[in-house]
């Protein structure tokens, strides 16, 4: 006995000793599974943290190179690749530098120049416009042709036979400007005393003798005397002027002929300095005192329009002379009297940087035109700045407020991440985004929630068991269909299904509860013994009896409802009535889609809940007197009520997050209406939508970023609401 006491004890302390060995590894394990998941998900924010973070980073701008010049410069020019710097002389000198050796290259000539006295000139990317004292002016179009021998690229400038403009004035213009295009010169306007006078030009070849007719057709208009700045845009349909007394004054070129249009006060001090903006849609506009704003037409059509203040930016220490608008994006530079250089962007209302001219007194500044650098150069040097600027269209504003872009009445949320050229201002607003998101989670959830937590309540407490064995894994099997299946379905089969038949799905929702409130109440009112023939479960085929009798009725009614209440067309009656179109693809059909992929999770979470009542609970109410009904809403329903939100947080991270559907089953259009008929754009679909077109590091590359981090986030934050709130309600009702 001793012996085998002794045995049994050494046995008990090896198990005990093996089971402590477990726990503790065990223990061990579980700890550091759970804190390497943490760290993988703040290893994935941080990542995306660190993709997300250049988008808000200012430009950075230093000096480059020094290039000395032999003989002071009217103007300079240089090619996308700032290989050559050509600097515009007087009597029609156009000197070569070769930036990359430092060193003066062969000279070109302009003709007709010769000998000729500036009274000032200019550099537009395309050529040099040069107003002689005589009053004549000459545009001189500039061209880079670019070659290669072998890997070596080549750039040879070419100086285009220039445009000569005849005002037959004494003396030159008090204000002008000229339209340069890859053709050469387009056109000229220019203020002469009280005239303003445009100059359009035409060249046409033709194609069987080669021949070259240059023609110049003229048309003046009545201007204020005090003209002090004029710019015309690159499309010829437009002259602005700017006036000493702090106007500006618009004329419509039409047919070839100038029509004032408006005068609009600026405010503050005289103009000194007008521009354009890429597209020539916005006109920069710099004052004396420093001011710096952005104006362009607003109105419904073209005769309406009218010359509006946009936005304003931080005002120059000093007066502003000169803009430099970049052609790669809606980004400017401007110079002011004491040589402070700032670097601004106008749709994000950015300052991207801010300096002064690594030359005293400039003279003038360059934009390159790849927007990688500025040439701010003065009588004697040429300084070459590098500009590193990859997301100058980003802000908090541009992405998260409304922008009045151009050629919009008013300003507004708008998402276009890509356009036909570079004109077009990006539109990155993530509201509509995250709008549509909020839309097809409400929509998909207004059906899986009643869906699915009715149908957990009715399965774990009214369904024999010998049903529920069934019911329960055929629902959970629903979740294992693939969205893509789902959306494919959707948008092929269901969408068109639901633009014929609409009235009659109204007509469902109105007619199914109907028939089944009728059919329980037929039953209830036959007598207990005839029911009592019937086994538990024999109500299911009566009521889908009547489901399928009230779907029958409603298709059967919905033409003469259609008829008596729509005119016989629905959509077209929509259209008529609100104004608003219906579109297949539409929140209906998605929220009908998302939620029969949503409705299992639910029903899954909710139905255990709903079992894992205490049966005590259940037959302590049914002994003091409580019936079925009132058992399962008043003890069973607030018990499980945890279980049941969770399930339900758990359908919306699924809603919230779901992709092909989204896709598939609507158009993706980011517009921001909480109306069923038409689509929307949801965070993770705008991802799947837009990933294959963004290129890697860019702006819209790391917008998708964001769009991911606000959706980690918004999941992050709507579960932690979550289970505090279900912690709450666990508590609350634990002492039942």
């Amino acid at each position: 006995m001793g012996i085998s006491s002794n045995k049994d004890r050494s046995r008990r302390a090896e198990t005990s000793a093996r089971r402590r060995l477990s726990d503790r590894f065990a223990k061990y394990f579980v700890t550091i599974g759970g804190l390497a998941i943490i760290a993988c998900v703040l290893g994935i924010f941080v990542f995306i943290l660190g993709e997300v973070m250049p988008l808000f980073a200012e430009a950075t701008v230093a000096p480059g190179r020094f290039l000395s010049f032999s003989s002071p410069p009217r103007a300079v020019l240089t090619d996308e690749y700032q290989t050559w710097c050509l600097a515009l002389e007087d009597r029609g000198i156009v000197k070569c530098y070769d930036l990359a050796a430092g060193r003066e290259a062969p000279e070109f000539k302009i003709d007709g120049l010769e000998g000729q006295v500036y009274a000032r000139a200019a550099a537009k990317h395309g050529g040099f416009h040069v107003v002689l004292a005589d009053g004549r002016e000459c545009v001189a179009a500039v061209k880079f042709n670019i070659d290669f021998k072998g890997s070596v690229r080549v750039v040879t400038p070419i100086v285009q036979k220039p445009a000569i403009f005849e005002f037959g004035a004494k003396g030159p213009s008090d204000a002008s400007d000229a339209r340069i295009g890859p053709e050469g010169a387009r056109g000229l306007a220019a203020v002469s005393g009280d005239k303003l006078i445009y100059l359009n030009r035409s060249v046409t070849k033709n194609e069987m003798t080669g021949e070259v007719e240059d023609d110049i057709s003229k048309t003046e208009a009545a201007a204020p005397a005090n003209i002090r700045r004029l710019a015309v845009d690159l499309e010829g349909q437009n002259v602005y002027g700017a006036t000493r007394d702090g106007e500006l004054a618009r004329w419509r070129i039409q047919n070839n002929k100038l029509e004032p249009a408006d005068r609009v006060k600026v405010g503050g001090a005289p103009v000194s300095a007008l521009g354009f903006l890429l597209g020539d849609q916005s006109l920069l506009v710099g004052q004396e005192d420093g001011g710096v704003s952005v104006w362009f037409l607003v109105g419904r059509n073209t005769d309406s329009k009218i010359l509006t203040r946009i936005r304003d930016f931080k005002k120059h220490p000093l007066a502003v002379t000169r803009f430099e608008a970049s052609t790669r994006e809606k980004s400017f530079f401007s110079l002011d009297a004491g040589g402070g250089l700032r670097l601004a962007h106008s749709t994000s209302e950015r300052i991207l940087w801010e300096g002064r001219s690594p030359v005293a007194d400039p003279s003038g500044i360059l934009y390159t035109p790849k927007a990688d650098g500025l040439f701010v150069y003065n009588t004697e040097t040429l300084a070459v700045l590098d500009i590193h600027n990859p997301h100058p269209e980003t802000s908090v504003k541009a992405l998260f407020g409304k922008v009045w872009y151009e050629n919009n009445i008013e300003p507004e949320y708008s998402w276009q991440s890509s356009s036909s050229s570079n004109d077009v201002e990006p539109k990155l607003s993530l509201v509509p985004i995250v709008y549509g998101t909020l839309k097809g989670t409400f929509y998909s959830l207004l059906l899986a929630i009643p869906a699915a937590v009715l149908a957990a309540m009715y399965t774990s407490q009214f369904l024999s068991w010998g049903l529920r064995r069934f019911v329960k894994p055929i629902v959970e099997i629903m979740a294992s269909l693939p969205s893509v299946v789902i959306g494919f379905l959707a948008g092929l089969w269901l969408a068109p299904r639901v633009a014929s038949g609409f009235v009659a799905i109204i007509s469902m929702i109105l007619m199914v509860p109907v028939s089944i409130v009728a059919a329980g109440f037929i039953g209830r009112i036959l007598p207990k013994t005839f029911r009592a023939r019937f086994p538990q479960g024999t109500e299911i085929p009566c009521f889908m009896i009547a489901i399928a009798a009230g779907a029958w009725l409603a298709m059967l009614s919905s033409g003469p409802v259609e008829s008596a209440l729509f005119g016989g067309n629905f959509q077209a009656w929509l259209l008529r009535t609100t104004g608003a179109e219906y579109n297949q693809n539409n929140a209906i059909v998605v929220g009908m889609a998302m939620g029969f992929a949503v409705i299992p999770i639910i029903f899954a979470v909710a139905e255990d809940a709903f079992s894992n009542v205490p049966k005590t609970l259940i037959s302590a109410s049914l002994a003091l007197g409580a019936h079925r009904w009132q058992t399962v809403t008043r003890v069973v329903l607030p018990t499980a009520s945890p279980g049941i939100f969770s399930g339900i947080m758990i359908g919306f991270g699924r809603a919230v997050g779901e992709t092909m559907i989204v896709v598939m089953a609507t158009g993706v259009t980011a517009i921001m209406d909480w109306s069923p008929f038409n689509g929307f754009r949801t965070l993770s679909a705008n991802i799947a939508n837009e990933i294959p077109e963004a290129p890697h590091g860019g702006t819209l590359y790391r917008i998708l970023f964001l769009s991911g981090l606000l959706l980690f986030g918004f999941t992050f934050i709507i579960n932690t609401a979550a289970e505090l709130v279900r912690q709450r309600l666990r508590s609350k009702y634990s002492t039942l």
